[in-house]
């Protein structure tokens, strides 16, 4: 095969993946650590809202090999992909289901965080829109949705070591250039993405942040007045 040099994911793509894995390592670190650091947890929490927010309009208004509708796996595209028979550039089709599934988790994820609590001082961003019964049980599917997260990580970064020793694909280079070398018959470059799908991306990721961080909520009233001690 020929090989070309192409282009294959945008740069919001590359920003996208690399701010989400700077901010969930911070965030288990911060969760782990507990203490001081839940507020940064939470503020970590409201950027990954931001985050994925993003990426699910870009995976609809971005470019070519970024819309979720170029990688969706179907059991066609899955069948030629176990036979050895797919071609195809951007994301496998057992590799979008990784791609799915951390995206789903991570979505779970920060929407149980902004109801949890930590049993102490930390509370998140929503807690006043539920009771206190409620937010305990989305606190506990939050901490046991952390662990299953640490496996899908830990699965997706095995599957590159995979491609990278085995296959002989290395997977991580052309998230960090945006280029592949691969053969023009499997694809054309990534197009698309313009200026205004980015602006209406961010427009939408900041909307998302501010309707999870509470700033809309009404202020607590007021503690009552404690009686005067004669």
């Amino acid at each position: 095969m020929s090989q070309q040099r192409l282009r294959i994911w945008d740069l919001p793509t590359r920003l996208f993946h690399w701010l989400l894995v700077a901010l969930v390592t911070a965030s288990f670190v911060s969760g782990q650590i507990g203490g001081n650091l839940m507020v940064w947890h939470g503020r970590c929490g409201l950027a990954i809202v931001g985050l994925l927010a993003f990426r699910l309009v870009w995976g609809v208004v971005g470019s070519t090999y970024a819309r979720f509708a170029s990688f969706f796996p179907t059991p066609a595209s899955l069948t030629a992909y176990l036979r050895g028979e797919w071609r195809g550039l951007g994301h496998n089709p057992l590799g979008a289901f990784s791609v799915f599934g951390l995206l789903g988790l991570l979505a779970f994820q920060v929407g149980t965080g902004l109801f949890a609590n930590d049993d102490i001082a930390f509370q998140g961003p929503l807690y006043p829109l539920i009771n206190g019964d409620l937010s305990d049980t989305l606190s506990g599917f939050h901490r046991l949705s952390s662990d299953l997260l640490v496996v899908l990580v830990v699965l997706h970064l095995g599957a590159i070591g995979f491609y990278a020793h085995v296959k002989k694909d290395n997977l991580v280079k052309p998230m960090i250039t945006g280029w592949k070398d691969a053969d023009p018959a499997q694809g054309a470059p990534a197009s698309g993405g313009g200026p205004l799908a980015l602006l209406l991306a961010l427009l939408l990721a900041l909307a998302a942040v501010y309707l999870g961080s509470g700033s809309w909520l009404p202020p607590p009233p007021p503690a009552p007045a404690s009686a005067p001690a004669w």
